[in-house]
Order: C-alpha cells, then sequence, then structure tokens
C-alpha cells in the first residue's frame, strides 16, 4: 500500500501552523510543520536524503520577512521539481498572484483560512505530486530495471525488452493486447501502460471477462436500462461509460462468448456503443487495454473468437515471459515477496536457505509468479525464523523428484528426457563434482572444459552443499567446494 504523501507547513505563527498540521494528519496525510525558513529547508534536505520526500509545502508568505515564502518556494521547487506548492498571504492580490504563478506555485490561499478550500487545496496538490512522482519513479524503472513498480519486477533481458515496450506503447494511446501465461502479472503491466499514459489523472477501471457470467456480462460492460430485464429495478451505468477518458482493462478477452463479440467490436472501432435496452448512441472516450492467456489466433482458425475484432484488438501486443524463461529473477521476486510479507505479518524475513534456493530454480512454475508468491505467501505463515527452510516448502515443489539418476563409476548418466540444455548442462557438472569430491580442478579435465568455465557454470547455477558433496561458495586458491 502506497504511504500517504508528506506534506510541510511552513508558519511562524505557532496557533495556525499547528491547527493545519493537525487536521491535514486526521485527513490522513503525514504532515509536520516548521517555524520558517532555515527550518523548513533542512526538513525537505533530510525528506530527500532519507528517500522520502515531501510532497506538498503550505507556506506562509511572509515569516517573518516579507521574502522568506517565496525563497522557500523557490528553493523548494529547484530541490525538487516534483514537489508543489502553495503560498499563504493575509494579502491576496493580483501581484501576489502574479508572483505565485511565475515562481510556479500551485496556487495560493487567503487569510483567515477556509477550512474547506483549505483541505480541496492541498488535497489537489498532493494528488499532482503523487502522480508525478509514481510516473518518474515507473519511468526510472522502465529504464533501469532496477526497481519494482506496482509489483512488477525483475531485470532479466524479457523483463527489459518488456519495460522499453510499454515506455513506447503508453505514449501511443492505441489499443493494446497484452499476451501472457496466468499467473505472469498481465493486470500489473496494464496498470502501468495506464500510469506512463497521459491518462493516467483518469480511472483505470479492470474486469475479468471470465470471472462475470454470460447473461451479465454485457450489462456490466455497456450498462442496462431500468425495466430491461428482471432485476433491473434502475438504470446502470456500465464500465465503458464510467471509465470516461480513463483506461479500460479487459481481461482474459478470449473467454468472452462469440454473441457478444460484435458489440465490442463496434465500441472499439467506431468508439461508441449503447446500453442494453437502449437506442441512445454514447461516445466512449477510453482506452482499451486487453490481456489474454489464451493464442487468440487459434480461438480465431477455431471459430471461437472474431476475426475482425482480433485485428482490431492485435495493433501492439505486449508480451510477458514466463518465470521458467526468466529463473535469474528469482532473487528479486524473492526479495521483493519477502518485504511485503514482512510487513504484513510484523515479521522479518530476510531470505530463503540455498536447499529452498535450489528447489526454486529446478521448479518449472506452471502458475508463474503467482505460484511463486502463493507460494513464499504459505511458507511466510508457517515460518517463524528470518530464513525460510526447506522443510517449509509447499508440497509441489517438496515432492520435486531429482532430475538425475544413481551415479556409479562408470559413465556419466544422463537425465530423464524432456529437460532443456542448461538441465543436461547442470546435471554432468554435478556429477562431475560428486565424483571427485567437489574439486574443481580434476572435474573441470573431467568435463573436459576449463578450470574458469566451471567456476562459472558452478555460480550460475548456483550449485549449493548436498549430502556433503557440494558447496554455494567457491575457496580462493584452494581449487575446491567446501
Amino acid at each position: 500500500m502506497d504511504r500517504p504523501v508528506r506534506i510541510l507547513v511552513a508558519d511562524d505563527e505557532r496557533k495556525q501552523r499547528e491547527i493545519l498540521v493537525s487536521t491535514l494528519c486526521r485527513e490522513g496525510f503525514r504532515a509536520e510543520g516548521a517555524t520558517g525558513l532555515p527550518q523548513a529547508l533542512a526538513s525537505l534536505e533530510q525528506g530527500r536524503e532519507a528517500s522520502d520526500p515531501f510532497g506538498v509545502v503550505v507556506t506562509d508568505l511572509r515569516m517573518p520577512s516579507d521574502k522568506e515564502g517565496l525563497e522557500l518556494l523557490q528553493q523548494a521547487r529547484h530541490d525538487d521539481p516534483l514537489c508543489e506548492v502553495i503560498l499563504v498571504t493575509a494579502y491576496a492580490t493580483d501581484d501576489v498572484a502574479f508572483t505565485s504563478g511565475k515562481a510556479r506555485a500551485f496556487g495560493f490561499l487567503s487569510k483567515p483560512l477556509d477550512l474547506e478550500k483549505t483541505l480541496i487545496t492541498i488535497t489537489s496538490a498532493a494528488e499532482k505530486s503523487k502522480l508525478a512522482r509514481d510516473h518518474a519513479d515507473l519511468k526510472e524503472m522502465l529504464v533501469s530495471g532496477k526497481d519494482a513498480y506496482c509489483g512488477i519486477v525483475g531485470k532479466s533481458a524479457g523483463m527489459t525488452d518488456l519495460y522499453r515496450l510499454i515506455e513506447r506503447v503508453a505514449g501511443a494511446d492505441s489499443t493494446c493486447l497484452i499476451s501472457g501465461e496466468s499467473g505472469t502479472g498481465k493486470e500489473l503491466v496494464a496498470r502501468a501502460v495506464h500510469l506512463m499514459s497521459a491518462r493516467q489523472k483518469n480511472p483505470f477501471l479492470a474486469i475479468n471477462c471470465a470471472a462475470i457470467p454470460e447473461n451479465l456480462i454485457e450489462s456490466e460492460l455497456f450498462g442496462h436500462e431500468k425495466g430491461v430485464f428482471t432485476g433491473a429495478t434502475s438504470r446502470r451505468v456500465g464500465r465503458f461509460e464510467d471509465v470516461g477518458a480513463g483506461t479500460l482493462f479487459l481481461d482474459e478477452i478470449g473467454s468472452m462468448e462469440l454473441s457478444l463479440q460484435p458489440k465490442l467490436l463496434r465500441a472499439v472501432q467506431e468508439m461508441e456503443f449503447s446500453r442494453v435496452g437502449s437506442a441512445e448512441t454514447i461516445s466512449f472516450r477510453g482506452r482499451i487495454v486487453a490481456a489474454t492467456a489464451r493464442d487468440l489466433e487459434t480461438a480465431v482458425a477455431e471459430g471461437e473468437f472474431r476475426e475482425d475484432l482480433f485485428f482490431r484488438l492485435n495493433v501492439i501486443v505486449l508480451t510477458i515471459p514466463p518465470l521458467r524463461q526468466r529463473k535469474d529473477d528469482l532473487p528479486l521476486l524473492i526479495d521483493h515477496f519477502l518485504a511485503r510479507g514482512s510487513l504484513r505479518h510484523g515479521k522479518n524475513f530476510q531470505g530463503v536457505s540455498a536447499a529452498v534456493m535450489t528447489a526454486f530454480e529446478e521448479h518449472s512454475w506452471p502458475g508463474n509468479v503467482r505460484e511463486l508468491e502463493n507460494s513464499l505467501e504459505r511458507m511466510m505463515v508457517l515460518g517463524d525464523g528470518e530464513v525460510l527452510s526447506v522443510d517449509l516448502l509447499p508440497p509441489t515443489i517438496a515432492n520435486h523428484q531429482s532430475k538425475l539418476l544413481p551415479v556409479g563409476d562408470g559413465p556419466f548418466q544422463l537425465p530423464r528426457e524432456g529437460l532443456i540444455l542448461e538441465d543436461l548442462e547442470r546435471s554432468l557438472i554435478e556429477q562431475a563434482l560428486q565424483r571427485t569430491g567437489g574439486s574443481l580442478d580434476p572435474a573441470a579435465k573431467m568435463l573436459g572444459i576449463s578450470y574458469k568455465t566451471l567456476q562459472y557454470r558452478i555460480k550460475k547455477y548456483r550449485l549449493k552443499k548436498e549430502n556433503g558433496l557440494l558447496s554455494e561458495e567457491i575457496i580462493p586458491g584452494e581449487g575446491r567446494i567446501a
């Protein structure tokens, strides 16, 4: 959950400062006061250094000199352009309005303060600051791939490509189709597209087309008139109308019944629709972002999805890679979910054991990131220590059979069929290290690769200590893993 916006109230009049701070705190903001320019600037600097900046500054124009309020405005905006500043003055003249506008103040309030107007102005400034900061944070994440935003985590090659495409697609305002297996985070990507677009200040509405009964989905999307069917006791506004100029996310679009698809096609193609039971045409002002775990081209070929609707939705496609194809992101995802779980459960989870990490790396993750999150949630509920141990693993992962067959003194044993090349490589390295008791040099010669190549492969596959034979750490200069 997002933290409330921080608000700094700068005023040398103690009573007015304390009343406003107290009122803002009751309204759910994180507000604090400053007696003048030096203290206000110090508070702003501390907030930036702690990566918890103020979103809004409310400052008296004269405290006590005529210039302190404007100096605070100029300095605050210079140091943090995403911070909004509101000036409070007893002299609401055209000159003040001009000066505040020129210095890029959000606005000004006249003394004595009208509480309702004050709260409306501050709330608007806080929302503007938060949206701007969210946009900046997301853009940094898309470019760098370092951070998590809206639950999107990962910096593997596939995810980095996806981030860059999101950034380019968001400003296009065209219909967008998100493709990915169940549990990959399609709604999170849709929210990212919305937040990066010019529609970010408008609603983001999501509807799961597979979760709503066939006889209700049309009304849910387009609304209905009173009395049009049993139970329609009043007019209902549908999602297409309710979203306004925002983004409408249609999840699991591939499950939509054929009978409803022509009306959806009209709404997407003509940008207009009608409520059920009404001849009135309503303009659609929003943007459609759809998502599917189904191969729509196959559905079209099988006659289960309209070809013309498919082409309308398939303007821009964002494909989310499954977790099994981006296992390099496992450590980031684990840290992300453990941090969230620690806050939710009031515990201090620091990581998972080496055995758990190995099990996670060997698992195929058919449920993708959602399965990982649920598995960690189960382990956090059952676990007491800071490190989640292997005995907490869900049965579906704990019962995973080893890919290795018994190792004897003869030729290397090949894993069972159906494994990818990396599984085969890891299997052979494990067998070689088992035979050499963890000694790297003879294992490298046995495999016909260089010592450095073997070191790299050990780190790549994060080989752990199993049955006293393997370890995660290579001992420098000793040529073995202890």
